[in-house]
């Protein structure tokens, strides 16, 4: 790309230097900049080439990094990592020692404000635009880049009222393409799918309601029209909103048409747009696809089963059941403290209500699971998805807090199945009776059982299981993690007498398995794929203290730091959770 005029552009100041007939250019070896690497290295696409011209267009209206920029979740971010100086180095990309994949503070001065979760920008550049005020300085722009899936959610609309009664020199630009992961829910997409290029909104309009300048609709992938919109903008104090209408996938024909599947589609080829085939034949299933069909086939037998997320249909699995009983599952966008105190609603009038949610989602609705659900014992299942390290995601979307910060909570009962198997079968004993919230985690990824649609039956509730029998340690497990366990163990099982236990349960803990532990073995090592700070192993280690017993206990866990991104094997080994690790972990007690 030599010749090209995006390879002379190494920051914004440079893209500045050019004139306005040349940005076309520039957004077409963009956008094929993009396509070509996402092709072989893998990450979020079609937001990012929808929002190409948009990049373009704010780096070369606003002075960035002194202008203040801030991208809400990020997914759409690639093109201005890109032009931001990070060019070269964009085939790292969510790799281990590599860029992130989100805007992250440390990578860049041009990533105002680290995001992952979404609708937090408004916020973000409020306060970023309050604390220029009060420096004095009322010339630095702050604009807030929001899509419209994002801007329906709760914290958004926090912001978009603050902002309405302060002078603070704040722009947003809803970047409103009707789809987020999944397609856009609600009265607000019905509310925006009303405004058109070249009309106006309409009559009323709930932005200007609020106190805002309101600029648009306008056409995103027009260069001319967005910088006319922004230079007027410039000039006009206060907070002011720009609706900009765009096209997911912008660019690939395959993306435009398919915006769910090339949201993040992994490798495909670059030149006919098409998915790269995977072989996943005798693979065994995901675990969200386990909890997916086990649900709708609960569902079919059970009417008073109701399934509701927060904007994840897709990456849940809920879709299965939204299909086949589309009036008993819900998607309420990004909405996660709604779900949850909805699904508690629900709860009070006898609704079996499973509420499937990523781990890292769910601290977003902490309050509403403690305040909502638990505090008056109601019968939610909390199917929570992504659990542990996720990858490439990095630090923004690992599960890992999720034991810790719900085991301090009364009245919840917290399972973490080894298998597919065992997620099938605790699904199944939350429809019987249950009379207390219950949550149930599990991870992203294939499980490794083929054949797991095994016959229903209720498990006990707190009671864990014996997996192996040994005399000289004692190892616990909970969750998925038990595989990598067991694998270890395996390996050197014929030098040691290695016991190995999967709980199941967090709480209730199984309090008799634990003490016969307590009684047979000197030693015991736990090991967890959450934080070693207040999850599973302190838990024991709790009851051991009670016990008085007299034995050691040792764990393994996510260490007391943020994971950042890479493939899960790598992120593993970092965590000190590795196959290798664990056995020498072993070895080290034993020896």
């Amino acid at each position: 790309m030599s010749n090209t005029l995006l390879s002379t552009i190494n920051s914004p100041a440079d893209l500045r230097q050019l004139n306005e007939n040349q940005l076309t250019q520039v957004a077409q070896e963009l956008r094929a900049f993009i396509i070509d690497v996402i092709a072989t290295k893998e990450g979020h696409l079609g937001a990012s080439l929808g929002v190409v011209e948009l990049t373009i267009a704010l780096h070369y209206c606003f002075n960035t990094p002194d202008d203040l920029l801030v991208w809400d979740v990020g997914h759409q971010a690639y093109g201005h990592k890109i032009l931001t100086g990070r060019r070269d180095i964009f085939e790292t990309n969510r790799k281990l020692n590599g860029i992130s994949g989100f805007p992250k503070r440390e990578e860049s001065p041009y990533d105002t404000f680290g995001v992952g979760h979404s609708s937090t920008s408004i916020s973000a550049a409020l306060g970023m635009a309050i604390s220029s005020q009060l420096k004095g300085d009322y010339d630095k722009q702050h604009v807030a880049v929001i899509g419209d899936a994002s801007i329906a959610s709760g914290m958004a609309f926090e912001g978009l009222n603050h902002a309405g009664v302060t002078k603070a020199n704040l722009l947003i630009v809803l970047n409103d393409n009707a789809i987020g992961i999944d397609p856009s829910v609600g009265a607000l997409k019905s509310y925006l799918t009303k405004a058109k290029i070249g009309q106006k909104p309409p009559n009323d309009n709930i932005i200007e309601a609020l106190n805002f300048h309101y600029e648009g609709p306008v056409d995103g992938h027009d260069l001319p029209e967005l910088l006319k919109a922004f230079e007027k903008l410039r000039s006009i104090k206060g907070p002011k909103l720009l609706h900009v209408i765009t096209k997911k996938g912008k660019g690939l024909k395959q993306a435009e048409e398919d915006q769910v599947k090339y949201h993040a589609p992994g490798k495909f080829d670059k030149t006919t747009g098409e998915v790269l085939p995977k072989n996943n034949e005798g693979l065994p299933p995901k675990f969200q696809d386990v909890f997916g069909l086990t649900l709708l086939e609960l569902a079919e037998q059970d009417e008073s089963i109701v399934g509701i997320t927060p904007a994840m249909p897709t990456g849940s699995s809920l879709k299965y059941m939204m299909e086949a009983f589309p009036d008993r599952a819900f998607d309420v966008g990004i909405a996660e403290q709604h779900a949850v105190t909805l699904a508690a609603g629900m709860a009070t009038q006898g609704h079996k209500v499973f509420c499937a949610i990523y781990s890292t989602f769910l601290q977003r609705a902490y309050d509403q699971v403690i305040h909502d659900v638990a505090l008056q014992s109601l019968p939610v299942i909390f199917c929570i998805d992504r659990a542990g390290l996720v990858g490439n995601d990095g630090a923004t979307h690992h599960g890992v807090f999720d034991l810790a910060y719900l085991r301090c909570i009364p009245n919840l009962i917290i399972a973490a199945p080894a298998d597919a198997i065992e997620l099938r079968l605790l699904l199944y004993t939350a429809t019987q009776d249950l009379q207390q919230p219950m949550a149930i985690r599990y991870p992203r990824g294939r499980g490794e059982i083929l054949d797991w649609k095994a016959n229903f039956k209720a498990l006990d509730i707190g009671k864990g299981r014996c997996l192996r029998e040994g005399s000289e340690l004692a190892v616990l497990s909970l969750g998925s993690i038990s595989s990598h366990v067991s694998k270890s163990i395996e390996a050197i099982a014929g030098r040691f007498s290695i016991a190995h236990y999967d709980l199941r349960f967090l709480k209730p803990l199984d309090e008799d398995l634990l003490n016969s532990v307590f009684e047979k073995f000197d030693h015991i090592l736990t090991i967890e794929d959450g934080t070693v700070k207040g999850g599973f192993g302190d838990a024991v280690l709790e009851l051991a203290q009670a016990e008085l017993y007299k034995g050691d206990i040792h764990k393994l866990g996510i260490p007391d730091q943020f994971i950042e991104h890479g493939d899960t094997d790598e992120l593993y080994e970092i965590a000190g959770i590795s196959l290798g690790q664990i056995k020498e972990k072993i070895l080290s007690i034993l020896s």
